[in-house]
């Protein structure tokens, strides 16, 4: 991976063979039509700890791709036919000609997730999909994605207008503070970095965020802090949060959010 990777920031050690093995095997099923593969998500933010993190990649492909190539492609990834050391991967399929413009939409041709403590899903139909995923992370990856081979981020991802991320983001504290399928931890901290976009414009790293939201707002300091160090264990011994607590914590930032939103005709 090292001749194809432009970007100079390292991949962790215990991701190196995987990630080698991922760009091959999506550049014999892409062939040509291949343009970018890009790290999001927690490697992006340089944020990635293995045995709670997942594997966030985007794929870019040119629109002449192959219909066949998608499905190809989640079976060529499929774990444990590429046995993923993380927590799970979660890989998205994009088109050049979606991901070159802004879109509020989920836009993909495969959404794969997939690994030891993912369940397993490839998705090739976007009807249904919630689209504020797939709409933070493309703003994500246009600010920060780490390019494992071919074209750098910034040349093939444009970040979505400011009222679609920030309608997205809405939608993201609402899943959250639903609290189905989520460890407690986690809505904390996508609380906080939440709160820090709407302050600053930038996505950060889940702690960094949670570390700015503590020193500012001394009432949650101590649910923030707990969860910072349950986002340090692994997910099976993740640390329970108290529940009124991360309930209220998580309505002020629903507040936050929608007054940002609001101010910004979203």
């Amino acid at each position: 991976m090292a001749h194809a990777r432009e970007d100079p920031r390292s991949v962790p050690t215990e991701l190196r063979p995987y990630l080698e093995e991922l760009v091959r095997r999506t550049r014999t099923v892409c062939g040509p039509h291949l343009v970018s593969v890009l790290a999001v998500g927690s490697l992006a933010l340089e944020d990635y700890r293995h045995g709670r993190s997942d594997v966030d990649v985007t794929v870019v492909v040119e629109p002449s791709l192959p219909g066949s190539a998608p499905h190809d492609l989640a079976g060529a990834l499929a774990h444990p036919r590429l046995p993923c050391p993380a927590a799970g991967l979660e890989l998205v399929v994009y088109g050049t000609d979606f991901v070159g413009r802004p879109s509020g939409a989920a836009g993909y041709l495969l959404d794969l997730n997939t690994g030891p403590l993912l369940p397993d899903r490839a998705d090739f139909d976007t009807v249904r999909a919630p689209a504020f995923w797939y709409v933070i992370d493309r703003s994500v990856a246009h600010q920060t994605g780490l390019t494992l081979f071919g074209r750098p981020a910034r040349e093939v991802i444009t970040a979505p207008h400011r009222p679609d991320l920030l309608t997205a983001i809405r939608a993201s504290v609402r899943e959250h503070s639903d609290g189905e399928g989520h460890l407690a931890d986690n809505r904390v901290l996508n609380g906080c970095r939440s709160v820090v976009f709407c302050r600053t414009g930038r996505w950060m790293a889940k702690r960094v965020a949670a570390r700015e939201v503590a020193l500012a707002e001394g009432e949650f300091r101590p649910l923030i802090e707990a969860a910072v160090r349950s986002f340090e264990r692994p997910r099976s011994s993740a640390l329970p949060l108290p529940t009124a607590e991360v309930r209220a914590f998580l309505a002020w930032v629903r507040e936050r959010v929608d007054q940002t939103a609001r101010a910004a005709g979203a």
